[in-house]
């Protein structure tokens, strides 16, 4: 037992030193998304230790006598020093591991938020996600690297997958496509696309024509799931940037 002290101390300096930098990392993570400089498992780990040690800096140049004041009476009784206050130990787990680093996350993002308003750079880690972010229904042709056009309707129940998964998307419903590109109708009996976006050259997101009003009554209105409107008058890939059609 006469040990018992010095595996506490040791304890909670370990804990000190990495918990506070994980949960800073998690959730700016959880709010900014992955980013690339982020992927390899030694990079997360040198931040996460990296914001332990400031944030833990912060508490002793705060409140440094009061909390070595708590940490030795705590420990200098080995577990039976939590037992005497345990209610006081958790409150200071709860504020100095995950309320604080989670308060420094949200306050970081924000302020990140508010400086590069009108930036062009994003932190959304690539542009597929970028594209399809937010995105609504919409039509959808790729040209395969052979030269082939596919396409289909991407609604409700398509999906596209996000960094640092390969880009892949499924399309709920497949068309049939002319060699330069357009829309001619729906295939009969399809339950969806699949397609890699490395098998592509080219994937262009198209609007569906606005729908005349007054709307005809029918079972599935557009917009709904189930329901797909005409296809855009296109004839061809674009050659203009300025031209989409």
């Amino acid at each position: 037992m006469g040990h018992a002290p010095s595996t506490v101390m040791q304890l909670l300096l370990v804990v000190l030193v990495v918990l506070p930098g994980i949960t800073y990392q998690l959730l700016r993570e959880r709010r900014r998304g992955p980013v690339p400089g982020e992927r390899d498992l030694g990079e997360r780990v040198l931040r996460a230790v990296g914001a332990s040690l400031l944030l833990d800096a912060l508490y002793l140049i705060i409140a440094g006598p009061q909390l070595v004041r708590v940490v030795k009476a705590s420990v200098s009784g080995g577990l039976d020093g939590f037992s005497h206050q345990p209610r006081l130990a958790a409150l200071l787990g709860l504020v100095l591991l995950i309320g604080v680093p989670a308060a420094a996350a949200a306050a970081v993002s924000w302020w990140e938020r508010r400086r590069r308003p009108a930036a062009r750079y994003s932190g959304t880690p690539t542009a597929w996600d970028r594209m399809f972010q937010d995105r609504g229904s919409c039509f959808v042709r790729m040209r395969m690297r052979d030269g082939a056009w596919v396409g289909g309707w991407y609604g409700s129940r398509s999906f596209v997958t996000a960094y640092p998964q390969p880009p892949e998307v499924y399309l709920e419903s497949a068309w049939l496509m002319r060699p330069d590109g357009s829309f001619i109708r729906p295939v009969a009996g399809s339950a969806g696309l699949h397609v890699r976006a490395e098998e592509t050259d080219l994937l262009e997101l198209l609007l569906p024509p606005p729908v005349p009003v007054p709307v005809p009554v029918r079972d599935t209105e557009p917009g709904e799931p189930g329901a797909q409107p005409s296809p855009p008058h296109t004839h061809g890939p674009p050659t203009n940037p300025r031209d989409p059609s």
